[in-house]
């Protein structure tokens, strides 16, 4: 039975928990003679090379294609390119404008009877495979997840959403900071809690930050994305720096999604501080993805795992 997963919580608690054991494993080639699709509307460094790589190590032969090959709505239908990947892949990875346009390829698949699970690699609703890969990090750095407090500091995007709904998925407390107009909805909370988390949400940085374990922020403006000016302002203040980290609890890690732009969202000596993590959250992108690739082909851990880490 084909595993879309479209958004974290497709994966559920035991799928996340599952994810994370697979990537710290060998596992073994489920790719090999197989091809796996990875469609790309938006520009991308770290999803690129870490889905083509998590292909190629899963034994599989990964084929990146950019929007001017497929042209959504315009060269040709999202049903249309979904069918014809399904002819060839085992697997479709989309990195897309619109959330939509993954819920139209899931089951424009499954109505043609392809068992070709469909992963979503970014889209405005949600960044599953961005989530996991700092789940794995957390649990690295720190050794467990239950408990620990997340604190996102700006703009409750799409990284900030997936992320509190892992956070709830994993045992992780979430509080995020962001000016009025920029939070988390209604309907994102409802979602926490319908998995069994909780989030506390404020505007004021430091009072969110106090005491966290792990202190997270993503760049103010996304490519392409209207407004950029008026968001700009109203997220002056949000900046995470030295400061902002010391009134995290002692130990606390810093994590950004990248790309960063420094005097912005975050400060140089933040970034490049003691407390950052965030060039081994970049590796466990590929971990991550190499993982969930595995478990929606059918992959479990294993109970005596060898593990896998490239050396450094």
């Amino acid at each position: 039975m084909t595993t879309d997963v479209l958004g974290i919580g497709d994966l559920g608690a035991a799928g996340v928990a599952a994810v994370l054991d697979l990537a710290g494993q060998r596992v073994g080639p489920v790719l090999a003679g197989r091809g796996a699709a990875l469609v790309f509307e938006h520009p991308s460094a770290r999803t690129r090379n870490a889905c083509e790589m998590a292909v190629v190590q899963l034994g599989g032969h990964p084929v990146t294609i950019r929007a001017d090959e497929v042209g959504f709505g315009v060269r040709e239908s999202v049903e249309d390119v979904a069918r014809t990947l399904g002819c060839y892949h085992a697997l479709v990875g989309a990195r897309v404008a619109r959330h939509a346009t993954l819920e139209r390829m899931a089951a424009a698949l499954a109505a043609a009877g392809r068992d070709v699970p469909v992963v979503n690699l970014l889209s405005d609703l949600e960044h599953p495979t961005q989530a996991l890969a700092d789940l794995l990090t957390i649990r690295e750095e720190l050794g467990s997840l239950e408990g620990r407090t997340v604190a996102y500091v700006g703009d409750a995007n799409n990284v900030c959403r997936s992320l509190v709904l892992a956070c709830a998925l994993s045992g992780a407390r979430a509080t995020v900071a962001s000016p009025v107009g920029y939070g988390l909805s209604s309907a994102d909370l409802d979602r926490v809690a319908e998995l069994g988390g909780e989030v506390r949400v404020g505007v004021d940085p430091r009072e969110v930050v106090e005491g966290a374990d792990v202190v997270y922020t993503d760049v103010w403006v996304s490519m392409g994305e209207e407004g950029a000016d008026a968001k700009r302002a109203a997220l002056a203040g949000y900046t995470v720096d030295e400061a902002l980290l010391e009134a995290a609890g002692p130990g606390a890690i810093f994590l950004h999604c990248l790309p960063a732009h420094r005097g912005e969202e975050v400060s140089a000596g933040a970034l490049e501080g003691p407390a950052s993590r965030v060039w081994r959250q970049a590796e466990n992108r590929m971990h991550a993805a190499r993982a969930l690739f595995a478990y929606v082909l059918g992959a479990r851990p294993d109970a005596r795992p060898a593990p896998f880490r490239d050396p450094a």
